[in-house]
């Protein structure tokens, strides 16, 4: 599993580069960058801090996702999961923020 970062919607608020715990991303030319993406940890970190969805996780086929991606924006205290499939379909699936760790 790893992560790319869309260039074009990074605004370099450096969010991605704190959290990432394997200190892999970096700023390069005003915008984040992941240099080795082998490396990546697979741990989604830096998809839920980014306030910009500019960070992609990609869903491999070993947890069903078969190549889609799944990026995370924020509409106040709602986390939307926007999945993007292989085949072109878009899913959202809406989080409230303040009940997602209850149990």
């Amino acid at each position: 599993m790893s992560i790319k970062i869309n260039r074009e919607k990074c605004r370099n608020c450096r969010k991605c580069v704190e959290v990432c715990p394997g200190n892999l991303i970096k700023e390069q030319n005003g915008a984040a960058c992941l240099k080795y993406p082998k490396n990546c940890w697979g741990c989604a970190s830096c998809v839920k801090v980014c306030p910009f969805g500019a960070v992609d996780f990609y869903l491999g086929a070993d947890i069903g996702g078969r190549g889609s991606t799944m990026n995370v924006t924020r509409r106040g205290d709602i986390l939307c999961w926007n999945i993007h499939k292989y085949n072109g379909e878009q899913v959202t699936v809406e989080v409230n923020s303040k009940n997602s760790n209850t149990y």
